[in-house]
């Protein structure tokens, strides 16, 4: 686990460094009113070198991603945890091996409660003197934020119906969220489902996963137990 988290850790300051170079690059063709996709070369040699720069490293980025990647798929091959995560819809296999590298062990979370605080997807209550003041963000985990949120988009652009499209609309029609707040819901609960399979350690049934005509709390008998 350590060299799993140590890979993880490698590969998100890899992203952030390769985001940044091609932002750079469009940033360079937008100053001079071209698409970064138009064929139309530079005019200014200083641009033009600059350019040539960007170019080389985004081309080593590229393959340092995949790179990456290829170790990504032999983890998965190695650990069933990844691939216990890997049934559930819109967990990629990077997704994957994120979650695992960051929990470590599920029993580090007593409820579904502290789980969801620990992704960044449910707020706190501030309550004192049994006077409630509001609620406010937990510290979480951006990483594992980003990997639910992400995950709800897949699930949503998938070609094939699901039960997570399902479970979104009853949340809209139903519950009158709005669309942010229903893709919101869906992240928590495709989180719910995760945290399910890393408390039991078995795959996720997708037959018995039920979507029900409102929003409502997950629990482990929605697992093949």
């Amino acid at each position: 686990m350590i060299y799993l988290r140590k890979l993880v850790s490698g590969y998100e300051d890899l992203v952030k460094a390769g985001v940044r170079l091609k932002c750079q690059r469009s940033a360079l063709f937008r100053a001079n009113g071209l698409d970064k996709n138009e064929k139309v070369d530079l005019i200014n040699p200083s641009e033009i070198f600059v350019l040539q720069g960007l170019n080389r490293g985004i081309s080593l980025y590229e393959e340092e991603k995949a790179r990456y990647e290829e170790e990504f798929s032999k983890m998965r091959r190695k650990h069933k945890m990844i691939q216990n995560l890997c049934t559930v819809m819109g967990i990629g296999e990077i997704g994957a091996v994120k979650i695992a590298a960051i929990v470590v062990d599920p029993r580090r979370f007593p409820t579904k409660g502290h789980f969801l605080s620990y992704c960044g997807l449910v707020k706190l209550s501030k309550i004192s003197g049994g006077k409630s003041y509001g609620k406010k963000n937990p510290q979480y985990n951006r990483t594992m934020k980003s990997v639910f949120k992400t995950a709800a988009f897949a699930a949503l652009s998938s070609d094939s119906f699901n039960h997570f499209f399902s479970y979104y609309e009853n949340g809209i029609k139903k519950k009158g969220l709005s669309n942010f707040n229903a893709r919101h819901a869906l992240a928590r609960r495709i989180a719910t489902i995760c945290w399910g399979v890393l408390k039991t350690g078995k795959k996720v049934d997708l037959e018995r996963l039920k979507c029900n005509s409102t929003i409502e709390k997950m629990d482990l008998k929605d697992f093949n137990l």
